[in-house]
């Protein structure tokens, strides 16, 4: 349980998130932000999610907040009356809801698993919240509806500034890859190595290869024995059914003896909502609609997307990679490398399809089909290097 102290690799993979530059953007998504716009003089214009003003009647009294927005802040009703007679727009909380609409942040596993230890998944937040989608999804109310696509922009935005100037790289792979197999200590293996040159490794958030990757992200700045030690801790739950709680139980059991890991993005869904999100991602970015979700995770990995073996869903997300690629609506294309030549040439032909569409067009330099997962470190840097055809 021994940190790295002289690798330079591990610094860079816990660093930590780009600080909230509220002079840019006029966000305030803190009480401390809050107070140093207030120390500045004027809160005109500024947009304020989901901080408890409850203690800052004063402030908000005295203050000039024309032109601003207040977006699920608490506050007394004196305070809310007289910034709306000011000119602002006050969007209250919403009661009884179990997550956040108006957040200002990611989330975090300890905030999504809460009570996990103690009382188990089922009553958690992230357990929580998809029994309310699925009850609000199915009778058709709008108001649900508008509340999880302001979450849904809300958590957008949040991701946004979280990932402002860093290098990602997507691992997409199967959900129902198990801890125990060569396979997830092999995606483990992927996800320390590439967050260990610096790298923000981002994933769909879930189980299986998803999880193996933040899992090895999380390990970037320790010896290299903790990640052997942590992959025979995990075994002893290899799937989260038949029991999400124990799944995820062993997940918190290597947090706590390995605090303080690398960082690594996840972004999971509650469409998907019986597949647990995973706890070694340090930021979560959990959204409703999942075409949402995946746009958002494959437009981001601007450092290029890596493909382990899947079934549908990785299937549908090299061609959901492949077409903007192809069309260049997102500008200059980004390295794809498909791990296992016999899966994606025999099981599942997904490689001669994307050489075919990639064939005189400027994705013919980014694409890379490796045998293992020890070669896509060098085949991204090739790939990244590689001019345009």
């Amino acid at each position: 349980m021994t940190h790295v102290q002289s690798n330079s690799h591990a610094s860079a993979a816990r660093r930590p998130p780009p600080a909230h530059d509220d002079n840019h953007d006029h966000e305030i998504e803190s009480l401390e932000e809050f107070d140093r716009v207030i120390a500045a003089g004027s809160l005109a214009g500024h947009r304020v999610q989901s901080v408890d003003l409850t203690d800052r009647t004063f402030a908000l009294l005295s203050t000039d907040a024309s032109d601003s927005v207040f977006l699920g802040c608490a506050m007394e009703e004196d305070a809310a009356a007289k910034i709306r007679a000011g000119g602002a727009l006050v969007f209250p909380p919403v009661p009884d809801l179990p997550f956040d609409p108006y957040r200002g942040g990611l989330y975090g596993p300890d905030e999504l698993f809460a009570q996990l230890v103690d009382a188990g998944y089922d009553t958690t937040p992230d357990a929580r919240t998809y029994a309310w989608f699925q009850e609000t999804k199915a009778d058709g109310d709008v108001f649900a509806s508008m509340l999880r696509s302001i979450h849904d922009d809300a958590v957008s935005d949040a991701l946004d500034e979280d990932l402002a100037g860093a290098q990602v790289v997507g691992i997409m792979g199967g959900h129902a890859l198990e801890r125990g197999s060569a396979a997830y200590a092999g995606a483990a293996r992927l996800g320390r190595r590439l967050a260990r040159t610096g790298l923000t490794v981002a994933t769909g958030g879930g189980p299986g290869a998803m999880e193996a990757a933040n899992l090895g992200a999380y390990a970037a700045p320790f010896e290299d024995g903790m990640l052997d030690s942590a992959l025979e801790i995990l075994a002893k739950a290899p799937h989260f059914a038949p029991s999400v709680t124990d799944w995820a139980r062993a997940a918190f059991e290597i947090r706590r003896s390995w605090p303080d890991g690398g960082a690594s993005v996840g972004i999971p869904t509650w469409f998907y909502g019986h597949e647990p999100p995973n706890a070694f991602a340090s930021r979560i970015a959990k959204y409703f609609v999942n075409a949402v979700r995946e746009d958002g995770l494959l437009a981001r990995s601007r450092a290029g997307v890596v493909f382990l073996p899947g079934a549908a869903g990785t299937v549908q997300e090299i061609f959901d990679n492949a077409t903007p690629n192809y069309y260049g609506s997102r500008g200059a294309p980004t390295p794809m490398v498909l791990v296992n030549r016999t899966h994606w040439t025999e099981k599942l032909p997904a490689w001669p399809l994307l050489q075919a569409l990639a064939a005189g067009r400027p994705m013919a330099a980014r694409i890379a089909l490796v045998d293992s997962v020890d070669e896509v470190p060098d085949a991204l840097t090739r790939l990244r290097s590689a001019a345009p055809a």
